[in-house]
């Protein structure tokens, strides 16, 4: 009976504790010519242990409501033996009600990153204070994710998130606000982290984040038990991306929606009515234009 109550007090205790995170973490090298080797095998084990026990809201998860995602970290080039220019992929993920199918959140590559990193520096950050530019890009990419998450479950309910992200555009010194390859800079190509939160907090993008909700929380949500009202709901959402991409052409927020949702729309909507899949066919082309090739398989 002991050993009992010591259980379950044990899984109460991850129930509380448990984090909004559960991301795994890949830091990939080619030969370098003067970083020891062991010092990304540190970064690796630093970044999950930062992304993951790192409490970033103040709301409580359940084990199972954790946020997962993949995050690949690429190493390009060797700046010195301490500091990086890399690529960055990331993944989140959230659940489908009813299912047990996942949804993809975002799906983004970060070509503009780079950062220092010592085998016996911790990753430390905290919220307005601007410590280095390693524990930034990561912290913004957390508070975006949260953002995006929330915004799939609630109207608008990223807003904190989105805001806590773009407070850490706020605390950075002005040599990364202002180099364009920095990734932060509104000077750059409207590809970047700068434009990210720009777009998301914009006015004229506000209808982007009412489709996030409708199609995650009453579209592909309710699909379980009325696949077609799911769809039907799901167009309704499409719709309103292309108006925000009239209202505000070639927003960065756009194609980051394509990009984590080409193949589960094409997917959803190989089974259709004719006007439905000539309908999604259409917007989804008019959004997404450059990859047209994608949404073929809806008009089969």
């Amino acid at each position: 009976m002991k050993y009992m109550v010591t259980i379950c007090f044990t899984l109460l205790s991850m129930v509380i504790t448990a984090q909004e995170f559960l991301m795994q973490v890949d830091v990939n090298v080619p030969t370098l010519q003067t970083a020891d080797p062991s010092l990304f095998k540190t970064l690796e084990s630093r970044l999950t242990e930062f992304l993951n026990n790192r409490r970033w809201t103040n709301e409580t998860y359940k084990e199972h409501e954790r946020i997962k995602g993949n995050i690949n970290l690429t190493i390009t080039s060797e700046l010195s033996s301490t500091a990086f220019a890399a690529e960055l992929k990331i993944q989140a993920i959230r659940p489908v009600y009813g299912t047990s199918y996942e949804t993809t959140l975002l799906n983004h590559q970060d070509n503009e990153f780079v950062f220092q990193f010592e085998q016996n520096t911790p990753l430390n950050f905290a919220d307005n204070i601007f410590t280095d530019n390693l524990t930034s890009v990561f912290a913004f990419y957390m508070y975006y994710i949260l953002g995006l998450d929330h915004d799939s479950f609630a109207l608008y309910g990223g807003d904190p998130y989105y805001e806590a992200a773009n407070e850490i555009i706020n605390t950075l010194p002005s040599n990364l606000l202002t180099d364009n390859k920095s990734g932060w800079s509104s000077q750059a190509n409207g590809r970047n982290r700068y434009f990210m939160i720009e777009n998301i907090l914009s006015p004229r993008t506000r209808p982007f984040r009412k489709a996030l909700y409708e199609y995650h929380r009453q579209g592909i949500d309710v699909m379980y038990k009325d696949a077609e009202q799911g769809k039907l709901v799901i167009i309704e959402s499409l719709k309103e991306l292309q108006t925000v991409t009239k209202d505000y052409p070639n927003s960065m927020i756009i194609q980051m929606f394509a990009n984590a949702k080409a193949q589960e729309v094409t997917d959803i909507f190989a089974v259709a009515t004719r006007p439905q899949k000539n309908e999604v066919y259409q917007i989804m082309t008019s959004i997404d234009p450059a990859n047209r090739n994608k949404y073929l398989p809806i008009r089969r």
